[in-house]
């Protein structure tokens, strides 16, 4: 290979994206790391993780470096969608323990440094909770049928759905019930799986029983909510008919017309409320303690996200944008520029991500060929990513994602180098997208994968018995905490680098500024309290050199000093 024989200019003045703000509360930089409870730790070793396994590693979690936890869904639930089917919102499923060991997970948190944040799910529950059993024991036009969203057929006898709208899941987005006389009756929206019956948003009653859960949580001690499926809670009058894509996490359709089912202007009347209540919570002068949100809102384009985050509404939005980016130059300059312009104009901080529960991880999704659309699901049968160059791109995206002023969000694993689990045989599969599209749409599973810990011990440490919910790659062994733990060049220890020098050089509370750099690569400058650090990411096929002077802080690959390898990022200093 050739190496680039232009240096980079740090005399210029570049082009300011982004300025520091001007408060420092905690969550404008904050790196929170997701748990998925069923696959973070096994305390009882019956297959499925519980509340008190993640207590039991939340000390691992404060010495990586994080701020805060989110927790997805730990409630009363049939789990038809992984705990995404709520019967009981203020309760514990008994597969993740009670009521009392949560309150204890938030106490240990909290004695730690650390903050909780638990997942709301507003736009449906199960059809096992309460209202819904009481919905369908009731007449037509009844106030229990008004807490969701039932409706009359079309046809002559109402043998045909109200509307063409498609499940996120797959297949209808209507089911008709069976009324008290035994007769086909009315039919109601579930967006996702027939089990999860969608809530009537425009009931002053529904509102009331959220506002109320939020309570109980927050007085309970947790630090905010991520609230899922956030853009999803009024549908648009009539519910016309839609022909475009159903998949919540493409975009595409949305960018040229917009669905009748998402991103609808009245969801922020909700929101502002929620708002108020969280800062009720507050306490006066001290923003080291605000009670946060952040929604998960899968719209485009950036100005529609960014209504979302304005003074009054969430704190916090995930920016898909950025995990969908392909990894090339030009579009990740884009999208970070377009974020910044984005929630910078209306004062909010851009909030970064790479992997979650509902997509193909980066370490896998980084290894498959460039510019191929974000597959739903990875198997045996299709081109299996390439795990060494998906791994170095990994690792390289987030050296840059950590060094971006905003929130980071972090899953489960990730610092671990994980991938998704790619082979997985079908008869393992649970998620309902897998059932419900034929086996066409894989689905999430992959990426939900139990976590690895030790890798001579049962279930990689997962638990003491050997049983798993999900089965676990070979391969996860080798990636195993104890594997890497105090391994120099480890993915682990490359997190811990990065998290320790973000915080010491205040990387998430900066300025940035973009700098004019060789083909195929990008290159930042943070400003912080008269500090500078650049950043630099070279996505080409020929190192570059850094220029004359620069001292390396931590790079993605090791071994760097003067010039920077393909799909390697730096930190340096000058």
């Amino acid at each position: 290979m050739t190496v680039t024989s232009a240096k980079l200019d740090l005399s210029q003045t570049g082009t300011t994206l982004h300025r520091g703000a001007t408060d420092s509360a905690w969550w404008r930089s904050a790196v929170i790391y997701q748990i998925y409870p069923r696959s973070w730790a096994d305390a009882k070793g019956g297959g499925v993780g519980d509340l008190k396994g993640i207590t039991s590693r939340l000390p691992y979690l404060h010495d990586l470096g994080i701020d805060a936890v989110w927790l997805s869904p730990f409630y009363t639930s049939p789990q038809a969608d992984a705990g995404y089917d709520v019967a009981d919102y203020r309760d514990i499923d008994p597969i993740f323990g009670t009521l009392d060991d949560a309150k204890s997970l938030v106490t240990q948190a909290h004695s730690l440094g650390l903050r909780i944040i638990v997942d709301l799910v507003p736009n449906h529950s199960s059809d096992e909770h309460e209202w819904f059993k009481a919905a369908l024991a009731a007449e037509p036009g009844s106030p229990e049928r008004d807490l969701y969203m039932f409706r009359e057929g079309k046809g002559e006898n109402g043998e045909e759905p109200p509307n063409n709208w498609q499940s996120v899941f797959g297949g209808p987005a209507w089911t008709r019930v069976t009324e008290a006389d035994g007769q086909p009756g009315q039919w109601y929206l579930h967006l996702f799986d027939p089990k999860q019956p969608d809530f009537n948003w425009q009931n002053p009653r529904v509102r009331e029983e959220f506002e109320s859960i939020l309570k109980f949580w927050l007085d309970i001690g947790v630090d905010g909510f991520r609230v899922d499926v956030a853009h999803g809670l009024i549908k648009q009058e009539g519910l016309p008919d839609w022909t475009g894509a159903m998949n919540m996490l493409d975009l595409t359709d949305m960018e040229k017309q917009h669905p009748p089912m998402w991103d609808q202007d009245g969801v922020h009347e909700i929101y502002r409320d929620w708002r108020a209540i969280l800062d009720s919570y507050n306490t006066t002068g001290d923003d080291s303690k605000d009670r946060i949100m952040c929604a998960e809102a899968w719209v485009d384009p950036p100005s529609r996200a960014a209504a979302f985050v304005r003074p009054d509404e969430f704190h916090q939005a995930f920016n898909f944008d950025f995990l969908q980016g392909a990894w090339r130059a030009e579009d990740l300059r884009e999208v970070i520029e377009k974020s910044y312009a984005a929630n910078d104009s209306v004062g909010a901080p851009t909030t970064w991500v790479l992997s979650n529960h509902d997509v193909v991880r980066h370490a896998s999704r980084l290894g498959l060929p460039i510019g191929r659309p974000r597959p739903n699901g990875i198997g045996a049968d299709d081109e299996q990513p390439d795990a060494v160059v998906g791994l170095r791109r990994a690792r390289a995206a987030t050296t840059l994602m950590l060094a971006l002023p905003g929130g980071s969000y972090l899953y489960q694993g990730e610092e671990l180098g994980l991938p998704d689990h790619t082979s997985m045989p079908d008869e393992f599969r649970q998620d309902p997208t897998f059932a419900r599209t034929g086996g066409k749409e894989l689905g999430r599973d992959g990426c939900r994968v139990p976590m690895a810990w030790e890798k001579d011990s049962p279930a990689f440490g997962f638990n003491t018995t050997g049983e798993t919910w999900l089965p676990q790659p070979e391969v996860y062994g080798s990636l195993a905490v104890d594997q890497q733990d105090g391994v120099e060049d480890s993915t682990l220890e490359l997190y811990r680098t990065l998290l320790r020098i973000r915080r010491e050089r205040d990387l998430g509370e900066g300025s940035i500024v973009e700098l004019d750099s060789p083909a195929d690569t990008v290159v930042f400058r943070v400003e912080c309290r008269a500090e500078q650090t650049y950043v630099a990411v070279n996505l080409g096929s020929d190192p570059f050199e850094l220029s004359s002077g620069a001292t390396v802080l931590v790079s993605s690959e090791p071994g760097v000093t003067t010039t920077l390898p393909t799909d390697t990022a730096v930190w340096f200093t000058a």
